[in-house]
């Protein structure tokens, strides 16, 4: 397995003792990073050495500077609208998997195409996941810099199990845009395993229970660790559940102490966050006390530890609900489970611990600090990566990205770089033009998100596709990598059946000094490429809406006002001008004003078009 160590900063290839690959845990509520110093974990704190947590947030001031962290959190309540968290929610999304959370929200995100990638509007600017994921990358990445002392390029970053494919893409491309080489995504559950050192023991063959209860979220993994391998068996959660319901309902019962309505929190600020801020504090207290009280503008509030779990009771046993559905998932039961090992810092709660305990009927494993129990597993990742736990076997792994060229020569990774070999991955792809039959494949290697950067290893044509609109045709792409690096590509159009295939020997011929250079401009190209690619998803994004709006003129004619077409031909035109001449945020801009035009439009088509199908027929 070839190692190549660059400094990002000079471009210049590093002795391998020099290296430093760092664990981050990019969270939902907060992010941390880690890494090894003489053997043992370290976990990066703040300038005071206090705090290891670094808030998932960012503030985008009115002046454009952008803050991450704790200084962002205090501007919550004050400036939601310019306060984006929860991003991790959003990795790899489409609109129509969040809308459902929309109102959650207290930030903006587009509606302009339900099956496109999610975007956030702050003023007249439009940021993506990945963006801002890399904002809290480069600060987790600046203070590692400052605590070792030399620049940091690579790293390993835990995702939850249940990630997607294109969230976990997502992932990479967010740690590419902060200037970080990102060596493997691993899941949270097995971080946290090899931070209590199971399954570093390749003789380990044990089946456990991972218990994650953060603040937003929660799940529950079951893994399988057998020869040093570690296999998700099953996994459950809910995404809304986590420390901060905990602290709503200690707020809802203090709201009614004080006889306080939804309308005056909403008119008073000031006073929610008191409120979110004392409801916290006294959640970790009742950790270790039987009281807690408070002064809330001017008001004694108090709650007891009793009345505490009598409240979160029911959330406690929502959690318990999941374990014993990932348990029938896995098709095992309580008997099977060798160890729990809990993670989060909702789980420092002793009804969460002693409840989690009484279910599995055994002790859990809490001895680690819950909040640094994944950043720390991720920095033993980095470590038996770096080659420094020389009786640890890693499995072989394919040196750069193998995808797809897409529509405006952009590059699709189907199989990531560092990804276990033999190994093998999909996705779906459809038309861009109306009857289309014949669609070209043409695959490429390396880490450029513009494939004329990468390295091209073939291409064959996908034919006979029976003719539909754009859109219609499901093809499904697949690699699969074998042991002896022979890639097999795989195209299929699914409602007909229609497939080919080709077979690529050569897939790796290609010096160690090439592959450091395409990595190398990979990270330092990262800024340009995205904002490419971000233009090219934009256009082609527009062109699409500008076709889809004429298809809707056409098939609307008889219940549209003469002024409606007239409108939606001049908001066509704008796009088709900002398509043309204009940036990424010009375009969305553009698509949202189109959007918000057509889509009462499109209701009331869907009325009628429905009020027709119906006429004459009894329900």
């Amino acid at each position: 397995m070839a190692k190549i160590p660059i400094n990002i900063k000079d471009g210049t290839v590093q002795k391998e003792e020099d290296q430093t690959i760092v664990g981050i845990d990019l969270g939902t509520t907060n992010s941390l990073i880690a890494y090894i110093k003489d053997g043992d974990v370290t976990v990066v704190k703040d300038e005071q050495g206090k705090n290891s947590l670094v808030p998932s947030i960012i503030h985008f001031g009115s002046n454009g500077s952008i803050e991450v962290g704790a200084g962002a959190r205090s501007k919550l309540i004050s400036n939601p609208e310019r306060t984006i968290y929860s991003v991790k929610r959003l990795m790899g999304k489409a609109y129509d998997d969040v809308q459902n959370f929309e109102d959650y929200l207290g930030y903006k995100i587009i509606n302009e195409d339900e099956a496109a990638l999610v975007k956030i509007k702050v003023d007249d600017k439009f940021y993506t996941p990945v963006s801002l994921s890399s904002e809290i990358l480069k600060v987790l990445k600046a203070r590692a810099e400052k605590a070792i002392g030399k620049a940091i390029s690579k790293a390993v970053i835990t995702v939850p199990a249940y990630f997607n494919d294109a969230q976990r893409q997502a992932t990479r491309d967010a740690g590419k845009l902060a200037g970080l080489d990102v060596m493997r995504i691993v899941n949270e559950p097995t971080a946290a395993s090899l931070a209590y050192g199971l399954g570093l023991n390749r003789e380990d063959e044990k089946v456990i229970a991972v218990y994650d209860l953060g603040g937003g979220t929660f799940d529950v993994s079951i893994l399988q660790i057998q020869n040093g391998i570690f296999e998700v068996l099953s996994t459950n959660g809910d995404t809304f559940l986590g420390g901060d319901d905990f602290d709503k309902v200690i707020i809802n019962q203090w709201k009614t102490d004080l006889n306080i309505t939804d309308e005056v929190i909403k008119s008073n600020k000031s006073l929610g966050q008191q409120l979110r801020l004392a409801a916290e504090e006294a959640k970790k207290q009742l950790s270790s006390s039987d009281n807690f009280s408070s002064n809330i503008d001017g008001h004694e509030v108090s709650i007891s530890k009793t009345t505490f779990e009598d409240l979160i009771k029911s959330l406690v046993q929502k959690t318990l609900d999941s374990c014993n559905k990932a348990l029938k998932d896995a098709e095992l039961t309580i008997k099977d489970i060798q160890h729990v090992v809990m993670v989060g810092g909702s789980t420092r709660v002793p009804l969460v611990k002693q409840s989690v305990a009484d279910f599995f009927d055994q002790e859990v494993f809490d001895e680690l600090d819950p909040d640094e129990v994944v950043a720390k597993g991720a920095a033993l990742q980095a470590d038996i990566l770096a080659g420094n736990r020389k009786d640890f076997l890693l499995l072989d792994i394919t040196p750069l990205s193998l995808g797809i060229e897409t529509v405006g020569g952009l590059m699709d990774p189907i199989i990531p770089r560092n990804s276990k070999v033999p190994g093998g991955a999909g996705r779906q792809y459809t038309t861009s033009v109306d009857g289309q039959k014949n669609l070209k494949i043409a695959i490429y290697q390396g880490e450029r998100d513009l494939v004329e950067f990468n390295r091209k290893l073939g291409e064959f044509i996908l034919k006979d596709i029976p003719p539909m609109a754009a859109g219609m045709p499901k093809i499904e792409v697949k690699f699969m990598l074998d042991a002896d690096g022979i890639l097999t590509v795989k195209a299929e159009e699914l409602r007909s059946k229609t497939e080919t295939q080709i077979e690529i020997k050569s897939t790796y011929g290609i010096s160690e000094e090439e592959m450091a250079k395409m990595l190398l401009d990979s990270i330092q190209n990262a800024e340009s490429d995205i904002k490419i690619k971000a233009l090219l998803e934009a256009k082609n994004e527009g062109q699409n809406i500008v076709l889809a709006s004429a298809r809707f003129i056409k098939q609307n004619q008889e219940i549209l006002e003469p002024e409606e077409i007239a409108q939606i031909n001049v908001l066509r035109e704008n796009l088709s001008k900002a398509i043309k001449n204009d940036g990424k945020d010009k375009i969305n801009l553009e698509m949202e004003a189109l959007n918000n035009y057509t889509t009462p439009l499109a209701e009331r088509a869907m009325d009628y078009n429905i009020k027709q199908s119906l006429q004459g027929k009894k329900i």
